[in-house]
């Protein structure tokens, strides 16, 4: 079967059509598509629409279908895809120096780029909708913090440790709302300085640190972890390292909330195309490998499952980046534009699809007396 008559098939399966006339189907622009997503696999599929060789007006749609239909997993058996696995079994691809490539590729690359999409708190994470409007994304994500500050019990008198804490937005919404003393830690030279700047107050600092270092440095020290959208960047062979070292840093009788997209696979890297071009060295967590390295360290109190919100709020970030990207064509060109555009709409299509979740865990280092009682 040639590469074109296997698209094709996969696409047909999907009910995306090739020139078709409704948003989801695509536009193919150059015949050498075919053989470079065969050939290539997602990595494929990305980069070829990076350069322009196909189009798709609604390119969530089409990837929540494609996806629907097992779409992935036909144009997945290639070499490079193969050798992206064997990497990332065979070596630790996020080591000290391997954990900053994300940093400096991905979170510093233009904060004004950031707080045009996000809302006034900088969270670059899941938004919760479930009495937001659709389209009230700064609600949603208030909400979500207002959830998180609920499940971790939060008093004034507990000392908050956020790890990977970003722009600093969810450590002044602590601060500020239940008057916690906050530590954000972070291995982001420019989201600190941001943090440092807008959400720095009597109650907050931002420290330049990596989670391996809290055993050392800051022991016992915590009433409350959080950590929100940190999870996916720490890499398989780090994951019980960074419970280990998050349960060194609570006081007994500590809460955990820990929030992290997922999926029903246990798999050792991200998508080749997402490793690549946006988070480079990640692993995206199946419940299996979250569980499997908190035990011995922690007693999981609730699992939460919000991947639909996931979707919503992936949406609301591209609207708003693309009105705002006039501002932004001259300093980043329009690969980067494309490259974004692929990030944001194939990943709301997988969120939509449901292959991809999101999980908030509430986790205690012996176990909550009495019970923990869920919160939604």
């Amino acid at each position: 079967m040639g590469a074109k008559e296997l698209c094709e098939r996969v696409l047909d399966a999907a009910d995306v059509k090739v020139n078709g006339d409704r948003p989801w189907d695509i536009r193919v622009h150059d015949a050498g598509f075919y053989d470079r997503v065969v050939g290539d696999g997602t990595l494929g599929l990305g980069e070829s629409y990076m350069d322009g060789w196909w189009d798709c007006d609604a390119l969530d749609e089409m990837m929540a279908r494609a996806l629907r239909a097992g779409g992935e997993r036909a144009i997945t058996r290639n070499w490079r895809t193969a050798l992206h696995v064997l990497r990332a079994k065979a070596v630790n691809l996020q080591t000290r120096r391997g954990a900053r490539e994300v940093a400096r590729r991905h979170y510093d690359i233009d904060d004004e780029l950031y707080m045009s999409f996000l809302d006034p708190y900088g969270q670059y994470t899941c938004a919760y909708f479930k009495d937001a409007a659709p389209g009230d994304l700064d609600r949603a994500q208030r909400d979500k913090m207002d959830l998180i500050c609920r499940k971790l019990r939060l008093g004034p008198e507990d000392r908050v440790l956020d790890v990977g804490c970003g722009w600093g937005g969810l450590a002044r919404w602590i601060n500020e709302r239940h008057g916690c003393r906050v530590t954000g830690i972070n291995i982001a030279e420019g989201q600190l300085a941001h943090a440092r700047a807008h959400a720095r107050g009597p109650g907050t600092e931002f420290v330049a640190m990596d989670y391996r270092d809290l055993p050392r440095r800051l022991a016992g020290e915590f009433d409350k972890v959080v950590s929100v959208g940190m999870f996916e960047h720490v890499g398989c062979k780090n994951h019980r390292t960074f419970f280990e070292s998050v349960r060194a840093a609570l006081r007994p009788g500590g809460l955990m909330l820990l929030q992290t997209c997922g999926q029903d696979v246990s798999r050792p890297a991200a998508d080749p195309w997402i490793d690549r071009y946006i988070f480079p060295n990640g692993c995206v967590p199946s419940p299996a490998q979250l569980t499997a390295a908190a035990e011995g360290h922690f007693v999981l109190e609730d699992l939460h499952g919000m991947g639909a919100h996931y979707d919503r709020t992936l949406m609301g970030w591209w609207g708003r980046f693309e009105r705002a990207w006039p501002r932004f064509r001259e300093r980043h060109g329009d690969r980067f534009f494309r490259m974004f555009r692929y990030y944001m709409l194939s990943c709301a299509g997988a969120f939509r699809a449901r292959q991809m979740q999101l999980f908030q865990a509430v986790l205690s280092p012996e176990g909550v007396p009495g019970g923990y009682e869920a919160v939604r």
